[in-house]
């Protein structure tokens, strides 16, 4: 049951704006529908509802407050309160795709590679440029990791000397390599190379 008081228009106006309102027992307005139509015109709204005609009183409704309307309440509020997610604990472990491991085969491999190279030392310091000095007799341009592997040093070690005897490339066809200064460039020639080429 609900209690509605209704306004009824003048008979000569013609309004074209329809109000209904919701009201709670606190005077709280909850839901405002609004619809604006022309003279005799059909008004469709997106759930297939038509109206015809025109608009001459305004309703203003408040449901009755009893043992029914507050269950109702009560279950709404139940239903708000529900998470949207749960989660679920699974009786068996999922073996179809991913199986759960303690390490994966990749990080051992990495692990295995590095207890079989060792913790690199660093070496005297007249040897390592004399390899450094060695490797770019054959090509100009090399990044840290191709002169890690050469020379076997730990990388900061090898940028400290490397910044003494050599130009870092930040930018251009050869970004992100080093280059030896021109005062301690020597390239082979082209019949040195030829002769070394023929040797081999």
């Amino acid at each position: 049951m609900q209690q509605c008081t209704m306004d009824r228009a003048a008979a000569n106006t013609t309004p074209t704006l329809a109000n209904w309102t919701h009201r709670s027992d606190f005077g709280v307005e909850q839901k405002r529908h609004r619809m604006f139509q022309k003279e005799r015109s059909l008004c469709l709204h997106a759930d297939g509802i038509g109206l015809e005609g025109m608009v001459v009183q305004r309703a203003e409704c408040r449901p009755l407050v009893n043992e029914d309307y507050m269950r109702l309440k009560k279950l709404q509020l139940k239903e708000s309160m529900k998470p949207q997610r749960l989660s679920q604990q699974l009786e068996k472990a999922v073996t179809t795709i991913f199986k759960p491991v303690a390490n994966h085969d990749f990080n051992l491999e990495h692990d295995k590679k590095k207890k079989s190279e060792g913790k690199m030392v660093r070496a005297e310091r007249q040897l390592v440029l004399d390899m450094l000095f060695s490797a770019f007799e054959k090509h100009q341009y090399y990044n840290i990791k191709d002169l890690v592997d050469i020379t076997q040093q730990p990388v900061t070690y090898l940028k400290e000397i490397m910044r003494e005897i050599g130009t870092y490339n930040s930018k251009g066809v050869h970004k992100s390599t080093w280059e030896l200064k021109p005062e301690y460039r020597h390239y082979q020639s082209a019949e040195e190379e030829e002769e070394e080429m023929q040797t081999a």
